[in-house]
């Protein structure tokens, strides 16, 4: 359960770090986002959701 926590404040400080630093090329990004299916957007999702899995798997191991 703490390494479900740090890995949550740790997704929350790169986000925040992100829209500090870049808040016009954020604004930017979120824009083009409504102009990807979500087919796309669903596929990229598995994609990453999987590569994070076997990181974790293979950090755990």
């Amino acid at each position: 359960m703490k390494e479900l926590i740090i890995a949550f404040g740790l997704f929350l400080f790169i986000e925040g770090v992100l829209y500090a630093l870049f808040p016009s090329k954020m604004k930017n990004m979120l824009l083009k986002l409504n102009e990807v299916n979500d087919s796309q957007l669903r596929t990229g999702g598995l994609v990453f959701a999987i590569i994070g899995f076997f990181i974790i798997l293979y950090l755990k191991s």
